[in-house]
């Protein structure tokens, strides 16, 4: 009897035991997503009311540190783009489940689930590049303008862009080709003014850019591509240059306002018609 008992007091023991722990299930797919360091760590899944989630982070071989708004949190999402203030160096982050705000537990340790390494410098993605399109007027040379995108990083209250960061090892890979051509040619450029001297005279051409930077690895060396833009053709066609719904449009307004003058035209001469010999037949006979 003693043996079924304690062997029961020690199943309900393991049974809260459980329960306690259990009650704060652990983060799971914990990643980075950062573009121009615009850095969020992210995870699953929505938390209940019964439990919250706290974000630690630190440089490899740093400090932990948290970040205010990631303490306790309903949120699945934390982020870190101010924090990571060593874009040189690599960071790990923790996500901790707990108790809600304002509520208390008797754990000293939580369960835990720790993110990839990341390092911003080598592993922030790379955003959409804007540029002009300028063509000189004898067109022997286009010249594209390219503006470089904003990061997250403020210095001295200036917001920073990725050549403030990258220095000498941005550069712009352009892609181009001709209009009516699937053939692509490539021309990397150190500059944001970018002269291309080799294109055909008659020719229109279409342009993409994306930032380039060398010293990384892999996919990481080149940003999001740009929208595309082409240079005007003088020597398009009228379909070639509006569409067929356009091309269609303006015919039957043509035909109309020919339809509309016509009809004009003839009405016109019918009332003249009727007013002459409205007059002849108001003439009186003369004797004879």
């Amino acid at each position: 009897m003693v043996s079924v008992t304690a062997a029961l007091i020690s199943v309900l023991f393991s049974l809260s035991t459980h329960s306690a722990s259990g009650s704060y299930p652990q983060a799971q797919n914990v990643t980075w997503k950062s573009t121009n360091f615009k850095t969020i760590l992210s995870w699953e899944p929505k938390p209940s009311a019964n439990y919250s989630y706290t974000v630690e982070f630190s440089a490899v071989g740093g400090d932990k540190q948290r970040n205010p708004h990631c303490i306790r949190s309903s949120a699945t999402v934390c982020d870190l783009s101010s924090s990571l203030t060593d874009l040189n160096a690599c960071y790990m982050a923790d996500v901790l489940s707990g108790p809600p705000l304002g509520a208390t537990t008797d754990l000293i340790e939580f369960p835990y689930t720790s993110s990839p390494r990341f390092c911003p410098y080598k592993d922030t993605d790379i955003g959409r590049p804007n540029f002009k399109l300028e063509v000189r007027e004898d067109k022997k040379k286009t010249t594209l303008y390219v503006t470089d995108p904003l990061t997250a990083v403020f210095k001295d209250g200036h917001q920073l862009n990725i050549r403030d960061i990258f220095a000498d090892q941005l550069q712009y890979k352009v892609t181009y080709r001709k209009n009516k051509s699937t053939g692509k040619r490539v021309y990397n450029s150190k500059t944001n003014i970018i002269e291309l001297p080799d294109l055909d005279k008659d020719e229109s051409y279409c342009f993409n850019v994306q930032a380039y930077i060398p010293s990384r690895t892999g996919d990481k060396q080149l940003g999001e591509l740009s929208q595309t833009q082409c240079s005007e053709d003088d020597n398009q066609s009228i379909f070639e240059v509006y569409s067929v719904g356009v091309i269609a449009a303006a015919i039957f307004l043509i035909l109309l306002l020919i339809g509309i003058i016509i009809a004009i035209a003839v009405i016109c001469c019918k009332r003249r018609k009727n007013a002459l010999r409205g007059e002849k037949e108001g003439v009186p006979l003369r004797d004879v």
